[in-house]
């Protein structure tokens, strides 16, 4: 297969030869966050400086919603709805069963967030989400702004208490977030200083408490040389896929990187999605792309 590099012969069983990677749309500045909704058959995803989010079905993309508050990374709560790092409002918001968009935090100790990235649902219900400051460094992603908090770290809020806590501040630029298919594991990428003429990402894999308040024994899970790691996802068996520059990496649950699937610009966000959760649609700079895999997205306890 020609998208595909095999550095590792398990990775034989996760690609299929008569599944190639396809360009589903093209014609955008710059997407990310894709998340799927299959109750509604269609995926979502921001196509950030144009400040919209997008809905692509199998008879192609129209506008979800525009302005979109420059919005980033989205997922779905317990209740199935939407939520959103948005950039232009600095907050996470959500999208209520009947349209409304509303604010479910956007401050810190008094202080404006940065420009929240990337977010994830735990099974509790608690939202956990990236702070880096790339939505306020110019007027291309987000306003340009000070930021208050000074500081760049994942946050984890709960809803029912409304406590708003610091959960790793590991990350130089937190950015994308992944539970293992068991939530024992928080994968998280991070980004680096921004302008490096030698990227280099890097992924921690952090222990998570068993009541899923705390983070313990941060480690190095994988090197990204020559590229970012951004947004991330674990398969069913807990394989790691992520993001990095021109292609998308697959990894073993203990690091071994097993191979890549090439995409011909540079990815930013992945999600599983598809009627059976074994398409991975990616991201990529100025196209929506998808590959049919032998394996499905993690399903959520």
């Amino acid at each position: 297969m020609v998208d595909v590099e095999i550095l590792d012969p398990r990775f034989r069983r996760y690609v299929m030869g008569n599944a190639p990677v396809e360009r589903l749309a093209t014609g955008f500045r710059w997407v990310e966050g894709p998340v799927w909704f299959g109750d509604a058959g269609h995926l979502l995803f921001s196509d950030i400086p144009n400040d919209r989010i997008l809905r692509w079905t199998e008879d192609g993309v129209s506008v979800f919603r525009q302005p979109a508050g420059y919005a980033n990374g989205h997922t779905r709560d317990r209740e199935g709805r939407l939520i959103s790092c948005e950039h232009g409002g600095r907050r996470i918001s959500r999208t209520e069963l009947d349209g409304r968009v509303v604010t479910v935090v956007d401050r810190f100790g008094g202080k404006k967030l940065n420009s929240p990235n990337d977010v994830v649902v735990k099974s509790g219900g608690t939202i956990w989400f990236s702070d880096p400051p790339y939505g306020i460094q110019s007027d291309y992603e987000g306003d340009r702004a000070e930021s208050e908090t000074c500081r760049y770290v994942v946050y984890r809020y709960d809803p029912r208490t409304h406590e708003l806590t610091v959960i790793c501040d590991e990350a130089v630029h937190p950015n994308g977030l992944a539970f293992s298919p068991d939530e024992r594991t928080l994968y998280l990428a991070d980004t680096g200083v921004p302008g490096n003429p030698e990227p280099q990402g890097r992924i921690f894999a952090i222990d998570v408490s068993e009541d899923g308040c705390t983070l313990s024994r941060a480690r190095i899970f994988a090197d990204i040389n020559g590229g970012y790691a951004d947004g991330l996802r674990c398969d069913e068996v807990g394989n790691v896929w992520t993001s990095a520059g021109a292609g998308v990496n697959c990894y073993l649950p203990d690091g071994t990187l097993l191979g890549r699937i090439r995409i011909p610009e540079t990815v930013a966000n992945i999600a599983f999605g598809g009627r059976k959760k074994n398409r991975l649609f990616i991201c990529a700079s100025t196209s929506l792309y998808a590959i049919y895999l032998n394996t499905c997205g993690a399903q959520e306890p």
